[in-house]
Protein backbone atom coordinates (compact mmCIF):
# COMPACT_ATOMS: atom_id res chain seq x y z
CA UNK A 1 0.00 0.00 0.00
CA UNK A 2 1.26 3.31 -0.92
CA UNK A 3 1.62 5.91 1.96
CA UNK A 4 -0.81 9.18 2.06
CA UNK A 5 -0.13 11.95 3.20
CA UNK A 6 -2.99 13.70 4.52
CA UNK A 7 -1.75 16.87 5.28
CA UNK A 8 -2.17 16.81 9.46
CA UNK A 9 0.62 16.44 11.93
CA UNK A 10 0.19 13.15 14.39
CA UNK A 11 -0.10 13.84 17.88
CA UNK A 12 -2.40 14.71 20.25
CA UNK A 13 -5.89 16.46 19.40
CA UNK A 14 -7.09 19.82 20.37
CA UNK A 15 -10.63 20.18 21.57
CA UNK A 16 -13.40 20.10 18.57
CA UNK A 17 -13.56 23.30 17.49
CA UNK A 18 -16.58 26.16 16.91
CA UNK A 19 -20.10 24.41 15.10
CA UNK A 20 -21.19 20.84 14.77
CA UNK A 21 -18.57 18.07 13.49
CA UNK A 22 -18.60 17.18 10.12
CA UNK A 23 -20.65 14.29 8.45
CA UNK A 24 -18.98 11.04 9.80
CA UNK A 25 -19.73 7.28 8.14
CA UNK A 26 -19.67 4.52 10.33
CA UNK A 27 -18.21 1.17 8.61
CA UNK A 28 -17.99 -2.24 9.81
CA UNK A 29 -16.78 -5.53 7.68
CA UNK A 30 -16.74 -4.82 3.72
CA UNK A 31 -17.44 -9.03 2.90
CA UNK A 32 -19.85 -10.47 0.54
CA UNK A 33 -21.46 -12.48 3.51
CA UNK A 34 -25.23 -12.95 2.51
CA UNK A 35 -25.53 -13.95 6.92
CA UNK A 36 -25.34 -10.71 8.57
CA UNK A 37 -28.22 -10.49 11.15
CA UNK A 38 -26.35 -7.49 13.10
CA UNK A 39 -26.26 -5.80 9.48
CA UNK A 40 -22.45 -4.50 9.78
CA UNK A 41 -21.39 -5.93 6.44
CA UNK A 42 -21.71 -3.89 3.20
CA UNK A 43 -20.90 -5.85 -0.09
CA UNK A 44 -17.88 -4.57 -2.47
CA UNK A 45 -19.93 -3.98 -5.10
CA UNK A 46 -22.06 -1.73 -2.58
CA UNK A 47 -18.99 -0.28 -1.02
CA UNK A 48 -17.31 1.27 -4.30
CA UNK A 49 -20.72 2.19 -5.20
CA UNK A 50 -21.04 4.69 -2.02
CA UNK A 51 -17.31 5.82 -2.21
CA UNK A 52 -17.96 6.93 -5.90
CA UNK A 53 -21.36 8.71 -4.42
CA UNK A 54 -19.29 10.86 -2.44
CA UNK A 55 -16.58 11.73 -4.93
CA UNK A 56 -18.94 12.32 -7.44
CA UNK A 57 -20.41 15.42 -4.87
CA UNK A 58 -17.04 16.85 -4.22
CA UNK A 59 -16.41 15.29 -0.84
CA UNK A 60 -13.19 13.14 0.20
CA UNK A 61 -13.09 10.86 2.76
CA UNK A 62 -10.11 11.19 5.45
CA UNK A 63 -9.59 9.37 8.87
CA UNK A 64 -11.64 10.73 11.98
CA UNK A 65 -8.26 12.28 13.65
CA UNK A 66 -7.36 14.21 10.38
CA UNK A 67 -11.03 15.98 10.05
CA UNK A 68 -10.97 16.64 13.76
CA UNK A 69 -8.36 18.64 13.08
CA UNK A 70 -9.31 19.97 9.58
CA UNK A 71 -12.70 21.21 11.93
CA UNK A 72 -10.49 23.01 14.41
CA UNK A 73 -8.70 24.79 11.61
CA UNK A 74 -11.79 25.68 10.03
CA UNK A 75 -10.50 24.02 7.40
CA UNK A 76 -13.06 20.80 7.00
CA UNK A 77 -15.30 22.44 4.18
CA UNK A 78 -15.58 19.24 1.69
CA UNK A 79 -14.33 16.48 3.98
CA UNK A 80 -16.25 13.23 5.27
CA UNK A 81 -15.13 11.43 7.70
CA UNK A 82 -14.57 7.30 7.33
CA UNK A 83 -14.32 5.15 9.93
CA UNK A 84 -14.57 1.32 10.23
CA UNK A 85 -15.10 -0.55 13.42
CA UNK A 86 -13.56 -3.95 14.23
CA UNK A 87 -10.78 -4.25 12.18
CA UNK A 88 -11.61 -6.63 10.26
CA UNK A 89 -9.27 -8.14 7.81
CA UNK A 90 -11.61 -7.53 4.63
CA UNK A 91 -11.05 -4.31 5.61
CA UNK A 92 -7.73 -4.72 3.99
CA UNK A 93 -8.68 -6.87 1.32
CA UNK A 94 -11.70 -5.40 0.18
CA UNK A 95 -11.92 -1.45 1.53
CA UNK A 96 -8.15 -0.20 1.12
CA UNK A 97 -7.98 -0.81 -2.53
CA UNK A 98 -10.99 1.21 -3.35
CA UNK A 99 -10.21 4.10 -0.74
CA UNK A 100 -6.49 4.25 -2.57
CA UNK A 101 -8.23 4.39 -5.96
CA UNK A 102 -10.32 7.34 -4.86
CA UNK A 103 -7.21 9.19 -3.07
CA UNK A 104 -9.58 8.64 0.28
CA UNK A 105 -8.42 7.48 3.86
CA UNK A 106 -10.34 6.20 6.81
CA UNK A 107 -9.58 5.21 10.26
CA UNK A 108 -9.79 1.53 11.24
CA UNK A 109 -10.50 1.07 15.33
CA UNK A 110 -8.84 -2.38 15.73
CA UNK A 111 -9.46 -4.55 19.27
CA UNK A 112 -6.42 -4.79 20.95
CA UNK A 113 -6.71 -8.37 22.12
CA UNK A 114 -8.00 -9.92 19.76
CA UNK A 115 -5.76 -9.03 16.52
CA UNK A 116 -5.53 -11.97 14.29
CA UNK A 117 -9.13 -13.79 15.95
CA UNK A 118 -12.36 -13.78 14.99
CA UNK A 119 -15.31 -11.83 15.75
CA UNK A 120 -15.81 -13.51 18.87
CA UNK A 121 -17.93 -11.29 20.70
CA UNK A 122 -20.75 -11.73 18.30
CA UNK A 123 -22.60 -14.90 18.61
CA UNK A 124 -24.84 -15.10 15.89
CA UNK A 125 -23.93 -14.58 11.77
CA UNK A 126 -20.46 -15.69 10.26
CA UNK A 127 -17.46 -15.93 12.22
CA UNK A 128 -14.97 -12.82 10.17
CA UNK A 129 -11.16 -12.87 10.75
CA UNK A 130 -9.71 -9.90 12.31
CA UNK A 131 -6.50 -7.68 11.04
CA UNK A 132 -3.26 -9.75 12.18
CA UNK A 133 -0.52 -7.49 14.08
CA UNK A 134 1.60 -7.36 10.45
CA UNK A 135 -1.77 -6.26 8.74
CA UNK A 136 -2.70 -3.39 11.39
CA UNK A 137 1.39 -2.12 10.73
CA UNK A 138 0.49 -2.19 7.35
CA UNK A 139 -2.20 -0.29 7.04
CA UNK A 140 -0.33 2.68 9.88
CA UNK A 141 2.55 2.61 7.35
CA UNK A 142 0.42 2.95 4.34
CA UNK A 143 -0.99 6.18 6.01
CA UNK A 144 -4.60 5.60 7.33
CA UNK A 145 -5.51 6.11 11.21
CA UNK A 146 -5.04 3.28 14.01
CA UNK A 147 -7.72 3.91 16.23
CA UNK A 148 -8.65 1.51 19.60
CA UNK A 149 -11.98 -0.05 19.79
CA UNK A 150 -11.16 -1.72 23.58
CA UNK A 151 -9.26 -4.80 24.32
CA UNK A 152 -11.68 -7.19 23.76
CA UNK A 153 -14.82 -5.64 23.01
CA UNK A 154 -17.15 -5.51 25.58
CA UNK A 155 -19.57 -2.44 26.89
CA UNK A 156 -18.00 0.26 29.17
CA UNK A 157 -21.10 1.53 30.35
CA UNK A 158 -20.98 0.20 34.15
CA UNK A 159 -17.58 -1.20 34.00
CA UNK A 160 -15.38 -0.87 36.94
CA UNK A 161 -12.47 1.12 37.62
CA UNK A 162 -9.88 -1.47 36.89
CA UNK A 163 -12.01 -3.12 34.07
CA UNK A 164 -12.04 0.15 32.19
CA UNK A 165 -8.52 0.85 32.58
CA UNK A 166 -7.77 -2.28 31.36
CA UNK A 167 -10.44 -1.74 28.14
CA UNK A 168 -9.35 1.50 27.28
CA UNK A 169 -5.62 2.26 28.61
CA UNK A 170 -4.07 -1.33 28.49
CA UNK A 171 -5.07 -1.39 25.16
CA UNK A 172 -3.67 2.16 23.99
CA UNK A 173 -0.57 0.49 25.12
CA UNK A 174 -0.54 -2.45 23.57
CA UNK A 175 -1.48 -0.59 20.22
CA UNK A 176 1.19 1.27 20.24
CA UNK A 177 3.57 -1.42 20.65
CA UNK A 178 2.11 -3.04 17.54
CA UNK A 179 2.28 0.24 15.19
CA UNK A 180 5.29 1.79 16.80
CA UNK A 181 3.40 5.53 17.16
CA UNK A 182 0.84 7.29 19.21
CA UNK A 183 -3.04 5.83 18.60
CA UNK A 184 -4.93 9.09 19.26
CA UNK A 185 -8.66 7.98 19.00
CA UNK A 186 -11.12 5.51 20.52
CA UNK A 187 -14.14 4.21 19.14
CA UNK A 188 -16.95 2.63 22.08
CA UNK A 189 -17.71 -0.85 21.49
CA UNK A 190 -21.77 -1.03 20.67
CA UNK A 191 -21.59 2.34 21.47
CA UNK A 192 -21.37 1.99 25.01
CA UNK A 193 -19.97 4.39 27.18
CA UNK A 194 -20.95 6.82 30.64
CA UNK A 195 -19.43 9.47 32.23
CA UNK A 196 -16.79 7.16 34.19
CA UNK A 197 -15.97 5.17 30.40
CA UNK A 198 -15.90 8.93 28.89
CA UNK A 199 -13.43 10.26 31.87
CA UNK A 200 -11.42 6.62 31.56
CA UNK A 201 -10.72 7.73 27.41
CA UNK A 202 -9.29 11.09 28.42
CA UNK A 203 -7.17 9.97 31.16
CA UNK A 204 -5.87 7.57 29.08
CA UNK A 205 -4.38 10.08 26.79
CA UNK A 206 -6.67 9.84 23.76
CA UNK A 207 -7.58 12.91 21.58
CA UNK A 208 -10.85 11.72 20.63
CA UNK A 209 -13.42 9.45 21.03
CA UNK A 210 -16.14 8.13 18.68
CA UNK A 211 -19.88 7.42 19.80
CA UNK A 212 -22.69 5.73 17.67
CA UNK A 213 -25.70 7.79 16.28
CA UNK A 214 -25.85 11.69 17.47
CA UNK A 215 -23.22 11.21 20.09
CA UNK A 216 -22.69 13.79 22.37
CA UNK A 217 -21.37 17.60 21.96
CA UNK A 218 -17.55 17.38 23.22
CA UNK A 219 -14.78 15.68 21.84
CA UNK A 220 -14.78 12.35 23.98
CA UNK A 221 -18.37 11.35 22.23
CA UNK A 222 -17.97 12.20 18.70
CA UNK A 223 -21.56 11.85 16.35
CA UNK A 224 -21.17 9.12 13.26
CA UNK A 225 -23.34 7.95 10.74
CA UNK A 226 -24.37 4.25 9.91
CA UNK A 227 -23.60 2.84 6.60
CA UNK A 228 -25.35 -0.54 5.42
CA UNK A 229 -25.97 -2.60 2.56
CA UNK A 230 -29.71 -0.89 1.49
CA UNK A 231 -28.05 3.11 1.58
CA UNK A 232 -27.75 3.68 -2.25
CA UNK A 233 -27.69 7.05 -3.61
CA UNK A 234 -31.23 7.96 -2.27
CA UNK A 235 -30.75 6.97 1.31
CA UNK A 236 -27.00 8.72 1.50
CA UNK A 237 -28.40 11.60 0.22
CA UNK A 238 -31.53 12.04 3.00
CA UNK A 239 -28.72 10.97 5.75
CA UNK A 240 -26.36 13.75 4.28
CA UNK A 241 -29.36 16.05 4.64
CA UNK A 242 -30.72 15.08 7.96
CA UNK A 243 -26.97 15.45 9.56
CA UNK A 244 -26.77 19.20 7.44
CA UNK A 245 -30.21 19.88 8.86
CA UNK A 246 -29.12 18.98 12.96
CA UNK A 247 -26.48 20.85 12.11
Amino acid sequence: MEKVDEGFSSGALEPVGSGPFPWTLMYHSVARDEDDPYLITVSPWRFRQQIRWLAARGLRGVGVGALMRAHALGRARGLVGLSFDDGYRDFVEQAVPVLEEYGFTATVYVVAGKLGGHNDWDREGPRKALMSPRQVREVAAAGLEIGCHGLTHCRLAGLGRRELVAQVADSRAALEDVTGDEVAGFCYPYGSYDRAAAEAVGEAGYGYACATGRGGDDWLTLPRCYVGQRDGAVRLAVKRGLHRWRS
